[in-house]
């Protein structure tokens, strides 16, 4: 559903040591950056739609707002499991661990972090454990 996500951040450099980090546990390119901007994902084409972009901007801190998060679909259960502890080594913070959320379904299997802002990330796995 969504083509591209930009967020903003107030530190720079800690943000992309997070999000460097957290990408790369979930298989996600970084395409560029900067003193003031970060990119992660590829952009969409005619020829690529179905791709998926990430624009980490410089600016104010962002407002508390509990209800707001962006989630990434990662490549396996591990994968869930190594974007938090990624995130969590290079200043995140945990806000749910690795583990199934059954309310969900069965099978939805996700772990949510808060970058060193404090906004909120989650990464999920939607199959099983094999």
């Amino acid at each position: 559903m969504l083509d591209h996500v930009s967020i903003t951040v107030s530190d720079m450099a800690a943000a992309e040591r997070f999000y460097d980090a957290v990408m790369a546990a979930l298989g996600v390119v970084k395409v560029g950056g900067d003193s003031r901007w970060l990119g992660y994902g590829e952009r969409c084409s005619a020829v690529h739609p179905g791709r998926s972009y990430l624009s980490i901007r410089l600016g104010a801190r962002p407002d508390p707002a509990e209800g707001r998060h962006w989630c990434f679909k990662a490549p396996s259960r591990g994968a869930v499991d190594a974007f938090w502890r990624a995130g969590l080594d290079q200043g995140g913070s945990d806000d749910g661990p690795p583990g199934l959320r059954t309310h969900y379904h069965a099978d939805y299997y996700a772990a949510f972090l808060r970058d060193p802002d404090g906004n909120r990330v989650e990464a999920v796995w939607h199959r099983g454990a094999a």
